[in-house]
């Protein structure tokens, strides 16, 4: 599993400008961001090189974060790669509540972040599965 940033933004100008400036000024490097709105605010998803320092950066600054485990897998970039992946999720009732793909480690491949209700059940499956590869923490984070 890997560790997932989440931060609770109003949607007023400059506030992503905010995040990615601690970040950057901490030398945090964002692999993946995902951008989820109401009429409010947003939720922003990042998957971060070091999310544990991202988060004591980003509350100290006062804004509103969580870190959640989700997991990342890696497909190959071809038609049906995604489909046959998470196939068998949904063959042993897992949900899938959110996904959406990160920078790939290579070009023939390409990084798909999945969060599920059955976390443990969802990562046996995909650890055994022979449509893609489970991601480790180390493979994407370094913390």
């Amino acid at each position: 599993m890997i560790s997932q940033v989440s931060a609770f933004l109003e949607n007023k100008p400059g506030r992503l400008e905010e995040v990615l400036q601690i970040l950057n000024d901490n030398e945090i490097n964002l692999r993946s961001i995902s951008v989820a709105e109401t009429t409010d605010y947003g939720i922003f998803r990042l998957i971060l090189d070091r999310p544990t320092e991202a988060v004591e950066r980003l509350r100290a600054a006062n804004f509103v974060v969580k870190e959640t485990a989700v997991l990342a897998i890696e497909i190959d970039d071809t038609k049906g790669a995604l489909l046959n992946s998470i196939k068998e999720l949904a063959e042993n009732n897992i949900s899938i509540e959110y996904t959406y793909t990160c920078l790939p480690i290579d070009n023939e491949k390409v990084i798909i972040i999945l969060r599920v209700d059955e976390m443990e059940r969802a990562k046996k499956l995909l650890k055994a599965s022979k449509n893609c590869l489970l991601l480790a923490r180390k493979d994407m984070q370094s913390d």
